[in-house]
């Protein structure tokens, strides 16, 4: 199982899993070998076979888009924990969730404790997680820009999301997407100050990147 992170606190692997590169994370206490599964992308076996050599306490769904839930069912029954989910977007889930997650909540495996930050905009219910120095944004924040919206209002809210609970965290370095390379917060904040400096059409959704939109 493949390490990208760990210190006398966390370990955190990054599984990259299905035909669209979704990064799904295992994030394990190195006292308990108890860990917190982030994220159920399609074809997730490599990811059930690195987890099951953990004692998972939970599966944590960033958002409900199919791309990061599509392997949920497997990867539940495998691994036989509970099911976590922001509480606007678990209706959308084929079975209930046993965790309707709320801003602020805490989800723990030993001495690793997430917290739960709501990020709508991408979906209503998007959840970011952070511990300590680490944070995992789903599909919410990427390097070079917001995750794809459907409207301008949602960009405006996801905007809004990103500058007004990510960037204002104190103490983050590496953030963790849902899909392509590692991120750094602080870099995050200066291409995105880089977008706010300029005019943009109020029709602007979809694709943005802070550089180039």
């Amino acid at each position: 199982m493949t390490v990208h992170f760990q210190d006398d606190t966390v370990a955190i692997h990054m599984i990259q899993c299905g035909p669209y590169g979704n990064n799904a994370y295992i994030v394990v206490c190195p006292e308990t070998n108890e860990s917190i599964v982030i994220d159920a992308p399609p074809d997730p076996g490599a990811l059930i076979q690195a987890a099951q050599q953990t004692d998972v306490k939970a599966i944590l769904i960033t958002h409900n888009h199919w791309d990061h839930i599509e392997g949920l069912k497997e990867v539940a029954s495998a691994l036989g924990a509970p099911v976590g989910i922001g509480q606007d977007d678990a209706d959308q889930l084929d079975d209930a969730p046993q965790i309707r997650i709320a801003d602020g909540d805490e989800i723990s495996a030993g001495s690793v404790t997430l917290t739960a930050i709501h990020t709508p905009g991408h979906t209503p219910g998007s959840t970011c997680f952070t511990f300590g120095p680490h944070l995992f944004t789903g599909d919410t924040l990427f390097p070079n820009g917001p995750g794809r919206t459907g409207s301008p209002e949602n960009l405006k809210q996801l905007i809004g999301s990103i500058t007004g609970r990510l960037f204002t965290l104190e103490g983050i370095g590496e953030f963790f997407p849902g899909h392509g390379d590692v991120g750094d917060l602080t870099t995050e904040q200066g291409k995105y100050e880089v977008f706010a400096s300029r005019e943009h059409p109020d029709d602007l959704q979809g694709d943005v990147d802070w550089l180039n939109s």
